[in-house]
């Protein structure tokens, strides 16, 4: 993906600061932040990767600019951090603030789960049952680059059905510090796969259902398990 074919000018001059100008940064700075954020989550730059700002101008199409500014963004977001006179690296999680992070987000899903099955739309659920249909394919085979967008794409779905703007964003961010290490675990320890995706699918029929508590209860059991299930896997390779 390019940010030259999103249609936003590749050219602008910060000498003349006019209102649409300066909008026209802003929004493609947007987007490279965006696009990085996509490839950091996907996993095609791995954590520890060092970030060459010439080079991901050149790639994306615009300017240096935008990319520092992206790179700034990406660092209050916790998905990069920035080493003096060494540069900007992909950040890398320890299981040790892995496990504080997992805790942090057990405690917002709880909540993000007692809000859906309040809130949830019809579109919300048939959308979650849906996912779960594909993650149960990933399962059978094993494969961890088609679940864990799916896994991410399921509680993101339930993150917007909960119809509260502030907790989504707490959530999204500390999901993105939290995928940086997940995404490394998984791939290791497929057999995680469908022993997850059943609790997702309980989970469903529990926001469905209208059933409050226990879609919270399952919400915070299914993040709190998920970090037990990695956590024994990484010790058994060990």
């Amino acid at each position: 993906m390019t940010i030259y074919n999103q249609k936003i000018p590749m050219t602008f001059r910060m000498a003349t600061h006019t209102p649409l100008e300066i909008l026209q940064q802003n929004s493609l700075t947007s987007l490279v932040q965006r696009e990085i954020e996509r490839r950091i989550v996907g996993g095609e730059l791995a954590p520890g990767t060092k970030l060459n700002e010439a080079e991901l101008a050149g790639d994306l199409r615009v300017s240096r600019g935008p990319v520092r500014e992206a790179f700034r963004a990406l660092e209050q977001a916790g998905l990069v951090r920035t080493e003096k006179n060494r540069g900007v690296f992909v950040r890398q999680v320890s299981r040790e603030e892995a496990s504080d992070i997992f805790e942090v987000r057990a405690a917002l899903e709880r909540e993000i789960g007692a809000l859906a099955a309040k809130r949830a739309t019809r579109e919300h659920i048939e959308r979650l049952r849906a996912i779960v249909k594909r993650m149960q394919a990933a399962g059978r085979k094993r494969d961890p680059d088609a679940y864990f967008p799916l896994n991410i794409e399921f509680h993101e779905v339930l993150a917007e059905a909960a119809g509260n703007r502030a907790l989504a964003a707490h959530y999204r961010r500390v999901v993105n510090e939290l995928n940086l290490y997940r995404r490394e675990a998984i791939t290791r320890n497929v057999d995680v796969i469908p022993v997850s995706t059943e609790e997702h699918a309980a989970i469903v029929e529990a926001v469905a259902k209208g059933d409050a508590a226990r879609a919270e209860r399952l919400l915070y059991e299914h993040v709190i398990n998920s970090r037990s299930r990695l956590h024994q896997k990484d010790k058994e390779a060990a």
